[in-house]
């Protein structure tokens, strides 16, 4: 539905407000041209009967018509028809987009079951226990992590916490010192990012990384939630973003808040989507994230893991990679471990490895983190490209493009990329 459409049926719709002549991280600046619009109060409304209205109202606060996210110098607002026709004409604004409902990208499988000792075969896939002996272990470096929330008092997740942050359904922040996981999802992902050795099991692709976890889905207003959780993590100091959301199908109105991710120095790595081939999930399916699908331990591409060819010139299959994401071992809250699978358990490999790689060269830009993790992907036989793109990623090989440097008897020696295809350079960038 257009916004045209939903404003004729409903009066009103929220949506994403992207400014303009702002520098990149300039947050006075931003704050600044916010100001100038937010003056002009009459662009917003959140009457009773509209989403956000009644949402207020259901968690007894006062309804919030429009929110300025400072970080990512973007405007989420409700408007009517007059509103959206004025704000559309205002000096300052660039673009005005509605924003379609988001929701988790959900495992097909969950099973408790206890870990053996020793790396899963996830990590052993990537090679990252190389990393490890050479003293990488992402040290240094906080990954955002939006999802159900984390486990803060399991074991092997205690130390890993840099920050938690909860969104009540409104979007407004909460006063919580405790972390928790308001279902499993979160804590799952979580610890396939950076959980720390337990009983000689290892599972956390970067064990010295640090989290930035909020929980923002489900229920609500989403949209706020997960906005003010991106918000959130940039001034955490995040580096690298861990996302397994989106909604069906393609929709670029996400698109202002993945270019606000990476000027503030974020790389977003998302998962594609469970829907199978002909499928993927927004904004996992952008040009300008890093796009994760799922392979299995016999390098097949999961029979659920979304793919999908686009008309565009840049980057027109996704995902851009596959990453180990069937019967993936990691924690479950309660102290628990279990068995998951999905493209929600590739992602945090990714977003692990990326940690590893900022570690090992704190200054680079977010395009070379990416580049890097896509020059080291190399293609099995078992894979199609269409399946499964540029392939799976090798995390020696990645270290290596990123420094320029060749490590003495590498594991990646007999795996040489099918491909390095630079990806193209977009305006996001």
């Amino acid at each position: 539905m257009s916004i045209q459409s939903t404003l004729a049926t409903f009066g009103y719709a929220q949506v994403l407000v992207t400014l303009k002549r702002v520098s990149p991280g300039d947050v006075a600046a931003m704050t600044a041209a916010a100001s100038q619009i937010l003056r002009l109060g009459h662009y917003f409304k959140a009457p009773a009967d509209s989403h956000s209205g009644a949402i207020a109202k259901l968690v007894h606060c006062p309804p919030a018509p429009v929110r300025f996210f400072r970080q990512l110098g973007l405007i989420l607002g409700t408007v009517d028809q007059q509103g959206y026709a004025d704000i559309r004409k205002h000096p300052l604004v660039k673009t005005v987009h509605e924003v379609p409902p988001l929701s988790l990208i959900r495992p097909l499988k969950s099973q408790a079951q206890p870990l053996k000792p020793g790396l899963t075969w996830g990590l052993e896939r990537l090679g990252v226990e190389r990393l490890w002996r050479e003293g990488l272990s992402g040290k240094g470096v906080i990954v955002g992590h939006l999802d159900t929330g984390i486990d803060g008092a399991h074991p092997a997740l205690r130390k890993a916490i840099h920050a938690f942050a909860e969104f009540d359904l409104a979007g407004n922040l909460l006063d919580r010192s405790e972390p928790y996981d308001s279902d499993v999802h979160g804590t799952h992902t979580a610890g396939t990012i950076a959980a720390r050795e337990y009983r000689k099991s290892r599972f956390g692709v970067a064990p010295g990384a640090m989290l930035a976890s909020a929980m923002v889905i489900e229920g609500g207003d989403v949209l706020a939630r997960i906005v003010g959780g991106m918000d959130w993590v940039v001034g955490q100091g995040a580096k690298v973003l861990s996302m397994s959301l989106g909604f069906r199908g393609y929709d670029a109105s996400f698109a202002p808040l993945i270019e606000a991710l990476r000027r503030r120095g974020v790389l977003p790595v998302i998962a594609v989507g469970n829907e199978g081939p002909g499928t993927s999930r927004s904004p996992g399916n952008y040009a300008n994230v890093l796009s994760v699908g799922a392979s299995d331990d016999q390098d097949q591409v999961a029979a659920f893991s979304s793919s999908q060819r686009f008309t565009r010139v840049k980057e027109p299959l996704v995902p851009d990679i596959v990453a180990p994401g069937v019967d993936i071992g990691s924690c479950l809250p309660n102290r628990g471990f279990g068995l998951m699978s999905g493209t929600s358990m590739a992602t945090p490999h990714v977003a692990g490895l990326a940690a590893l790689l900022w570690e090992a060269k704190p200054e680079a830009e977010v395009n070379e983190i990416e580049q890097a993790i896509l020059d080291s992907c190399s293609r099995p036989k078992s894979m199609t490209e269409t399946r499964g793109n540029r392939g799976l990623p090798a995390a020696v090989r990645a270290v290596e493009i990123l420094t320029k440097t060749r490590w003495k008897s590498s594991s990646t020696s007999g795996r040489q990329p099918t491909h390095n295809r630079k990806r193209q350079a977009t305006t996001a960038r």
